[in-house]
């Protein structure tokens, strides 16, 4: 009985968070996004005050959902974090990673769909933070490696898209690339998310019957040069990096959190 009454508030908790979601997104392009583009004239510190905004209102999402009892989550490993011009690879389970990364990273930059640019929820928030858009082309990788040089903390899901429900994880070349290109070290966060929700293909009310427990760890970074060295071209570099990358996400996602 109260397992039953538990997954239904659990589905009430989810939609209040998600309605409030966009609600905040929509108060902060309408309202404080126009306010920081009409008093902060320089590029740079606009997009960073944007940026820790957009962090302190993911906490305050993730601080909702738990409020609710919609979930609970670890963070390990944080002060690893507190670093500039980082890389940070994750693997996917569910659709709020990225929440939860961009909530606990200082400085945070991520490539966007560019379709984000035109939701109304979305644009005012993602144009004031100077996301990079995922439609440049060759260009996206030295966007990215330019954000790394100034300082940006990157965060990349190599998959491309969240890990489909049977687990298997491929990852795509363009986060090695980026590695590669910018000679940059990889920081690589392992998400679990026990039982599973929010994953691909799942609608927002389909939760599990108890409550979710997110754990992320930071790992050691993964260093790159030995890639380069040993590849001897960029291309070859980047492709052995990316297999590799693929074992190792495959080998620490198996070992599961427990709820």
């Amino acid at each position: 009985m109260f397992d039953v009454l538990g997954r239904y508030w659990r589905v009430v908790g989810t939609g209040l968070s998600f309605a409030a979601f966009g609600a905040g997104g929509l108060v902060l392009r309408v309202l404080v996004f126009p306010v920081l583009s009409l008093f902060v004239w320089k590029n740079q510190l606009r997009q960073r005050l944007a940026r820790l905004t957009i962090r302190l209102t993911f906490r305050l999402f993730i601080g909702l959902m738990h409020w609710l009892g919609v979930l609970r989550y670890d963070f390990i490993g944080l002060e690893k974090l507190d670093r500039h011009g980082l890389l940070i690879l994750a693997n996917h389970p569910s659709l709020i990673d990225t929440v939860f990364l961009m909530a606990f990273v200082k400085n945070a930059d991520c490539v966007i769909k560019a379709a984000l640019w035109h939701n109304p929820f979305t644009h005012g928030p993602v144009r004031a933070a100077g996301y990079i858009m995922n439609n440049n082309g060759l260009a996206l990788i030295d966007d990215c490696v330019a954000s790394l040089d100034v300082g940006g903390n990157l965060i990349i899901f190599p998959e491309g898209t969240r890990t489909p429900q049977n687990g298997q994880i491929q990852l795509k070349r363009g986060a090695a690339n980026i590695a590669v290109r910018g000679a940059r070290n990889i920081t690589p966060v392992i998400i679990h998310c026990t039982p599973p929700t929010l994953s691909k293909g799942e609608k927002w009310w389909q939760v599990p019957a108890r409550r979710v427990y997110f754990r992320l760890e930071v790992k050691d970074d993964i260093h790159v040069q030995p890639f380069i060295e040993s590849a001897g071209q960029p291309a070859l570099a980047a492709r052995q990096l990316t297999h590799y990358l693929e074992d190792y996400f495959i080998h620490e996602s198996q070992t599961h959190a427990v709820a």
